[in-house]
């Protein structure tokens, strides 16, 4: 069966009547769209739906507990064998992480791209807007892929270990075996590249910030290297997000929570933590709490307590909470990069703002006093430990544990025991996408 079978199946489900009818498909599978306005639909109704796969990870991380007393039994079906590493013959009712949907996404974006030429009633700048973005989100929907089901760049051989299928056209009816991870990584590199060169607004006003923008290419490619092991390349990229965008929220005075699409530090707004979701993960688990240290304001701004030995989380819940990329992030990746490069001052200059704007007087003069006593592998230990506090329950947790120790963790439910084994920080392909089209197995050594 072919990829159309795959992406058909979730282009069939968004055909709309009144206001959006231009979404509807025809039998190839091809979307009818003319003006500026109407491809500016398209794209935001991507964005609405997009996957909540980052913050779902934290299931897999030593972030949280899985509490069964306040755990209905829907939520026990869908999320307790991700949370224990169940992956050999999970229940039918498990939810797992987004497959058609990154690649719908990625079918729209093609076709944007592909029309560009052929959009009416739109400035240049609106149209250029419109392609930059899509070769975002073409990028950001492959980056995720590569890292949730192929192996960790940093613990393969990346040109000869296998990737996700790579998608560049609107094609329903191509048949892609997986590329390589390294090819998938440049790709996601060119596609930013690409964008850069459309992308034309500097920033969006709030509530519609969960688009991309002129500096979220920078973010995304920090990230991208950062997680390759590029550190020169991801300190490049990571200080031109902080020279563009480097609000910080200070939680020294601040109610608003840096990861709220309302907060200075916001970035992009697109991925969502809300729903259900978030009340299977709102248990912090006590070891995670005991990262934070007396006089971290994010100790209480995090974290609500609800007992002498159990809190709750405050970072998610509605809508508001909204957070691909924030300026916090690039202060971490430059401090981390840095330290892995020998430059141990240098990485203490990258963190020190962020303390300050995390820290009251008396932790912050500890923790610089403890910091600038450390040698280069001790502070990049601390520095992980620092980005495990400030982007605690934000989806990153699981791709840095995968892309450094992969550490085996330990969890007992029902008096069983599981083993996160570095095997199952890769993410099998799910099962009906190898049945729907079994050349995604095929590897294209490309």
């Amino acid at each position: 069966m072919k990829l159309k079978n795959i992406i058909l199946f979730i282009l069939t489900a968004i055909a709309l009547t009144s206001c959006d009818d231009f979404l509807d498909i025809t039998p190839t599978g091809k979307v009818i769209a003319k003006t500026g306005e109407e491809y500016r639909a398209l794209l935001t109704y991507e964005y609405k739906y997009f996957s909540k796969d980052r913050y779902m990870t934290t299931l897999r991380t030593d972030e949280l507990l899985m509490d069964k007393k306040k755990s209905s039994s829907t939520d026990l079906d869908a999320y307790l064998d991700l949370w224990r590493w169940k992956d050999e013959n999970p229940s039918p009712t498990t939810s797992y992480f987004s497959w058609r949907g990154y690649y719908h996404t990625i079918y729209i974006a093609n076709y944007v791209i592909e029309h560009r030429d052929e959009i009416t009633n739109a400035t240049r700048d609106e149209v250029n807007q419109l392609v930059g973005e899509s070769y975002m989100l073409r990028a950001y929907c492959h980056f995720l892929l590569v890292n949730l089901y192929a192996e960790p760049y940093t613990h393969c051989q990346p040109s000869t270990t296998r990737g996700v299928p790579m998608q560049l056209v609107a094609d329903v009816n191509a048949i892609p075996g997986s590329s390589s991870v390294d090819a998938i990584y440049q790709q996601v590199l060119s596609d930013v590249a690409e964008a850069e060169k459309y992308l034309n607004v500097e920033t969006w006003e709030e509530g519609t910030n969960y688009r991309f923008n002129k500096i979220s290419a920078q973010a995304l490619r920090a990230r991208t290297y950062l997680y390759m092991g590029e550190w020169q390349k991801a300190l490049t990229a990571a200080k031109a997000v902080m020279e563009a965008h480097g609000e910080l929220e200070d939680l020294n005075t601040s109610t608003t929570l840096p990861n709220s699409y309302k907060s200075v530090e916001s970035i992009v707004a697109l991925e969502k933590f809300s729903g259900n979701l978030f009340t299977v993960i709102d248990v912090p688990a006590p070891d995670f709490l005991n990262l934070y240290r007396t006089g971290d304001q994010r100790r209480t701004k995090f974290y609500k307590r609800v007992t002498s030995s159990t809190y709750n989380l405050q970072k998610g819940g509605d809508d508001e909470f909204s957070c691909s990329f924030r300026s916090a992030e690039a202060y971490l990746i430059a401090a981390e990069c840095a330290a892995r490069l020998g430059n141990t001052a240098e990485a203490i200059d990258f963190l020190k703002p962020l303390l300050q704007k995390r820290l009251n007087a008396t932790a912050l003069q500890d923790e610089l006093d403890f910091v600038t006593s450390m040698m280069q592998e001790a502070l990049i230990a601390e520095i992980l430990d620092e980005r495990a506090r400030e982007l605690a329950f934000e989806g990153h947790r699981w791709y840095d544990l995968r892309r450094t120790t992969r550490p085996a963790l330990t969890r007992t439910y029902d008096d069983e025991t599981f083993t996160l084994t570095p095997e199952k920080y890769t993410m099998r392909f799910p099962t009906e996408a190898v049945e729907a089209n079994p050349e995604i197995e095929r590897w294209e050594n490309k």
